[in-house]
């Protein structure tokens, strides 16, 4: 079956579509309004945002005007890493639901454990500042499920040593080459789900030759088989494209790998992004 239409439960017993649709980097305007639109129109039901990205009214837009009832989608927002006050959250929650013209999320995460570009420091009380606020969204019904991102198993820990609720969600980029089997173990142990963000290794995975093997044996398109990978080790990966090609054919994974090619894709051991 197309993961397009398969969901994962959470320990919640919330659904959450395998296959999301991402939007970082879609430029706001035309570009992210048509982007969202046209996944929407091929079949995604899952819409993974931030107030960060800067394009949240362009999606929400597009949400609008699909058609698509809100009871049929799975809206993901994210908390900025650099605000982990009670206060601060609240407002950033409250802004993205307004930018998005819709009353709730299906899911909100806390973006990453540090703010973003810093390296060091654990940042344990603010994350459960944070994660606490997040909690009582939760309670309030603001929110049907809550996580974290790019979380490591301290940071969990932290967050299960000072928390109610286990976390629902964690969002980690994972790949092909980059699988962190030790984080995935411990997630799978506590019943947090994970998704996958990156799961085409930033387009740096695509011209790979075993990918490119893969795909000329099985009729597919390197980021399809991508995917598929991502799905079959049994994570919900988040894809992002801009052109009308590559979101329909993202939408469209409808084969398995088999095994052999799926050991030949977990013996890939770098990390083919490229960082500044």
């Amino acid at each position: 079956m197309n993961p397009i239409n398969q969901t994962i439960q959470l320990a919640n017993d919330v659904r959450m579509p395998v296959l999301g649709f991402g939007t970082w980097h879609l430029k706001d305007g035309e570009i992210a309004y048509q982007a969202v639109l046209h996944a929407l129109k091929c079949g995604f039901r899952h819409i993974d945002t931030a107030i960060v990205y800067q394009n949240e009214a362009s999606v929400g837009r597009a949400i609008r005007d699909s058609g698509v009832p809100r009871d049929e989608l799975f809206i993901t927002g994210k908390q900025p890493p650099h605000i982990k006050h009670e206060k601060g959250v609240v407002r950033m929650f409250e802004r993205s639901l307004k930018n998005l013209g819709i009353e709730y999320f299906d899911l909100y995460i806390i973006n990453a454990p540090r703010p973003f570009g810093e390296t060091e420091g654990d940042y344990f009380e603010e994350n459960v500042t944070a994660y606490k606020t997040l909690e009582q969204l939760y309670r309030d019904e603001r929110v049907c499920a809550i996580g974290v991102s790019n979380f490591t198993e301290r940071d969990l820990d932290n967050i299960l040593s000072n928390c109610d609720i286990v976390p629902h969600v964690n969002q980690i980029g994972y790949f092909a080459g980059k699988t962190d089997d030790a984080l995935v173990t411990y997630c799978n142990d506590k019943n947090i789900a994970l998704q996958a963000y990156s799961p085409l290794g930033n387009g740096y995975l695509l011209p790979n030759p075993v990918v490119q093997q893969i795909a000329a044996e099985n009729d597919m398109t390197p980021a399809q088989v991508c995917l598929a990978y991502v799905v079959q080790k049994g994570l919900a990966p988040i894809t992002k494209a801009s052109s009308i090609e590559h979101i329909t054919s993202n939408a469209q994974v409808n084969q398995e790998l088999t095994s052999q090619q799926l050991s030949m894709l977990d013996a890939l051991d770098e990390d083919p992004r490229v960082f500044d």
